[in-house]
């Protein structure tokens, strides 16, 4: 088992702008409550040898998979990471949203307001939790220190099941009646500030069929942070600063892995974390190793895939840098046009939103082409607007 502090793909040169990843997405396309039961959710396929696409349901995912295929899924498990609680010397209300927990124990994260929250203040969470302001980022976030009482409770995650809240993203305003219903079925490795998204859709008797049709499970780790929510602000994508997240991927997964693609089968990755942790493990193409560490791994238009060969996908945000993924894995003219689709045909969007499965990356040549297309698309756009100022 490799263990590394930091991983950051090698990035592709690119004159590739956000705004090339922007579609118009209306309002009340974005899903608020899930769909009952999990796999009634629709499913979008994408066919690139053909250029069609096809309206499913999810529980008809089985019939895209073949025996010895191999699917990946993210273990991670969502904490109750929104904290309310109340300043110790003030009383005044305060909010914390654990962003990830750190190698000395102690957490980064967001606090609301943060105008009180300066190094040394305390604030309480119920009878059994406080938290003290160790340090002030650069970037606002706080680092705290937490309290509690270590004879009643093992782990911290065992006090944050009792006062802590499911954190929601900032698009979903419905309140959710069963914290269940953002944790997929699988979900075991506690850490995430918000659910890997494309596995909430498989049921337990889904699961259980798929491993009764030969199809082999995967299980990798990457604790999704708050920051997979944030918008990118410049308009330069090379630009744009990744967060990091752990991950983890173990010696069986990485061997089994190794084994399907060397026997001509498929690695499926299901959700963007599960690709981002198979491509930051990857030690070449088709090569894997386990590994746990921190990666920063920025995948777009232009990058090669070295491990996946299908993904299980939700709809993602207009210029996210999900979105970028999604279209390095497919292609940006076929995703754009699969996401207005998408649009023309009601589906539902984002984390509780329906589901797009993409069976085949993009052939390469085609890939180069196209990025080099819309590259020197974006040139002569930037060139006529310098032109006009």
């Amino acid at each position: 088992m490799e263990t590394e502090k930091t991983i950051v793909n090698e990035r592709v040169e690119t004159t590739l702008k956000t705004s090339d990843f922007w579609y118009d997405l209306p309002e009340e396309l974005i899903a608020q409550t899930p769909v009952e039961p999990r796999d009634e959710s629709r499913l979008l396929i994408l066919d690139r040898e053909s250029g069609e696409m096809r309206h499913r349901v999810f529980r008809d995912i089985l019939e895209e998979l073949r025996p010895e295929d191999m699917l990946v899924v993210n273990s991670s498990k969502v904490i109750p990471a929104r904290l309310l609680g109340v300043s110790r010397k003030t009383g005044a209300p305060e909010e914390l949203l654990l962003l990830k927990q750190l190698p000395d124990g102690t957490w980064e994260t967001l606090v609301r307001p943060g105008k009180r929250a300066r190094v040394g203040a305390v604030f309480t969470f119920g009878d059994c939790l406080t938290a003290e302001v160790t340090e002030v980022k650069d970037d606002g976030n706080r680092i705290v220190a937490f309290s509690y009482d270590k004879d009643k409770y093992h782990h911290i995650y065992e006090v944050l099941n009792e006062v802590g809240n499911m954190p929601l993203p900032p698009y979903i305003h419905e309140k959710l009646a069963d914290r269940d219903r953002y944790q997929t079925v699988y979900a075991k490795e506690e850490g995430s500030a918000a659910a890997p998204t494309a596995g909430l859709h498989f049921t337990k008797e889904q699961m259980q069929e798929l491993e009764d049709m030969g199809v082999y499970l995967g299980f990798v780790t990457l604790h999704v942070g708050l920051g997979t929510f944030r918008p990118v602000n410049v308009e330069n994508i090379e630009d744009h600063e990744m967060h990091k997240e752990f991950y983890h991927i173990s010696d069986e997964t990485a061997k089994l892995i190794m084994d399907t693609k060397k026997a001509g089968h498929r690695v499926i990755a299901v959700g963007t974390t599960s690709i981002r942790t198979l491509e930051s493990a990857a030690t070449a193409p088709g090569q894997i190793a386990g590994k746990s560490g921190w990666t920063g791994i920025f995948i777009y238009p232009g990058y090669q895939f070295k491990i996946v060969d299908a993904l299980i996908t939700n709809f993602h945000l207009p210029k996210s840098t999900l979105i970028m993924l999604i279209s390095a894995f497919a292609g940006r003219k076929f995703v754009l046009q699969a996401y207005k689709t998408a649009v023309d045909m009601r589906y539902r969007f984002f984390s509780f939103g329906d589901a797009m499965y993409c069976s085949v990356k993009q052939p390469d040549e085609e890939r180069d082409k196209e990025v080099a297309e819309l590259e020197e698309l974006d040139r002569r756009r930037e060139a006529a607007k310098q032109k006009e100022e």
